[in-house]
């Protein structure tokens, strides 16, 4: 296919060239409506391809047209049967796999670190959530994915399971083997799912981890704005047709879009479709060589280590991505939090994700020889701050077992409830979520029985000062559980 063309952008620059009259929405019509402040910052060229479904510029919802041929063009980049362009970012695409695979009352393996999009699907759909712990890194306290060994046990005790859903890589670039867990799954004729939101790279050079397509996964949500540099919450659903229908993913993905689709978000995924498939190696191996120069200097700076290779070796840390620079902290007597904000304060630097010990920063084809120097800059700086005298924290990473859950999450969040002092809620069954950063994973999702070491886990977590979020009451002394009816005697 010849990846020069951009289908969509091109049918919208003609468009707004020929200059039409338009009595159809948006609208600030070309800009003419909006705010003029806004207008001279965004520029005209943007608000003129801020369009609508008009018949030259074809329908998302049933496309047949420009986007279609784009959509094509992408599953060829992407080395997928089908790719829908996603305006509701990789959210809406992980929502749009598990709901195509779902009924209710069915089963999907997941692991327990997942995305609260995938909670919410799950909800959506009606289905009973198989949890699987992920491997936990005692050394960097961090998380990383499932591994072939708990993905078998847990089909051989559901062997009914709808999809096995797999996160490849993680939020910190880590991968288990991936084509080893998708042949595991395909060998029990079920379908497996990816949130690939971390890996839109990996496709398009082969030091970078195997993608889901690669792998033989049957969908992958993708986000390509978060790396692979379309405008943020524009992202792809990549299919293998064969245990997936495509017609019903094209009808769940259209029932949980807009109809009022973004032609700049649906834009932006077309040229970056080109720009990938056109040059995808050369700007990840411009990525991989600056990263790769950070972490060494990192690994130079007192105090601070960033892991590379050597952390790979055993079924949760098979591959990673060395784009994804997790810094590790502790050694500084600091947490990552409070790291995270010395970096904005002192040096203007905003980092992508902190932890009680570690940071994580992305590098990226956007980024240049200058913005790496300012982060090394930065780091030493902070570690000529901190390090000297400093206390490195006690490491721990201990959660509470994955507690009972004695209705599905759908049933749960839609029963009747009361809200009750937190402190006093064992044995009762929860109707929100609670999650507890480190290690950002639910520690309670509705329909489980909270148990007591649930509540001292989480309200020690409180008495610190770090992050829990889910429930109502942010300051969790109150939770949201289901009505017990009184017994009948």
């Amino acid at each position: 296919m010849d990846h020069n063309k951009t289908p969509l952008f091109t049918a919208l620059r003609k468009h707004a060239e020929h200059n039409p009259v338009q009595f159809h929405i948006p609208g600030h019509k070309k800009g003419v409506g909006s705010d003029p402040e806004f207008r001279a910052f965004i520029g005209d060229n943007a608000l003129s391809i801020d369009l609508i479904n008009i018949a030259p510029l074809d329908d998302l919802h049933q496309p047949t047209g420009v986007i279609e041929e784009a959509q094509k063009l992408a599953a060829h980049a992407f080395g997928s049967d089908y790719t829908y362009f996603s305006v509701q970012g990789t959210s809406g695409a992980i929502m749009t796999m598990i709901l195509t695979v779902c009924s209710p009352g069915d089963k999907i393996i997941v692991p327990r670190n997942v995305h609260k999009s995938i909670m919410a699907a799950i909800i959506f759909a009606g289905a009973r959530p198989v949890f699987i712990s992920p491997a936990r890194d005692s050394n960097l306290g961090i998380d990383h994915g499932i591994t072939t060994r708990s993905v078998r046990r847990a089909i051989e005790r559901h062997p009914d399971a709808k999809g096995v859903l797999v996160i490849n890589p993680t939020y910190y670039g880590i991968c288990a083997n991936l084509k080893e867990i998708v042949d595991l799954v395909h060998s029990y004729d079920i379908p497996v799912l990816v949130d690939e939101a971390h890996g839109v790279l990996i496709h398009f050079h082969d030091k970078l981890p195997m993608s889901a397509m690669q792998a033989g996964a049957d969908m992958a949500a993708t986000s390509v704005h978060k790396l692979g540099g379309s405008m943020t919450q524009s992202s792809v659903l990549n299919v293998k047709s064969g245990r997936i229908n495509p017609q019903r993913v094209q009808t769940i993905i259209s029932m949980l879009t807009t109809t009022s689709t973004s032609y700049i978000l649906l834009a932006s995924l077309d040229t970056s479709r080109r720009n990938l498939a056109l040059h995808g190696y050369e700007i990840a191996e411009k990525a991989i060589t600056l990263a790769e120069y950070a972490r060494q200097a990192i690994n130079k700076i007192p105090g601070l280590y960033s892991f590379g290779e050597e952390i790979l070796g055993d079924e949760a840390t098979y591959d990673y991505d060395p784009t994804k620079v997790t810094i590790h902290v502790r050694h500084l007597g600091i947490t990552g939090y409070e790291t995270e904000n010395w970096l904005r304060d002192h040096f203007n630097l905003e980092i992508e994700m902190s932890d009680m010990y570690n940071i994580l920063c992305l590098i990226t084809p956007g980024d240049t020889s200058d913005s790496v120097g300012m982060l090394i800059e930065a780091l030493t700086a902070l570690s000529a701050a901190f390090f000297e005298g400093a206390e490195a924290r006690e490491l721990v990473v201990k959660i509470p077992e994955i507690p009972q859950l004695s209705l599905t999450p759908r049933d749960a969040f839609y029963a009747e409830t009361e809200v009750i002092p937190f402190r006093e809620s064992a044995g009762r069954i929860i109707a929100e979520f609670i999650y507890v950063y480190p290690p950002g994973i639910p520690i309670l999702l509705p329909g489980e029985v909270i148990s007591q070491s649930n509540i001292d886990y989480i309200v020690d977590h409180v008495e610190v000062g770090l992050p829990v979020k889910g429930p109502e009451d942010r300051s969790i002394e109150f939770v949201k559980v289901i009505v017990e009816e009184t017994a009948i005697f």
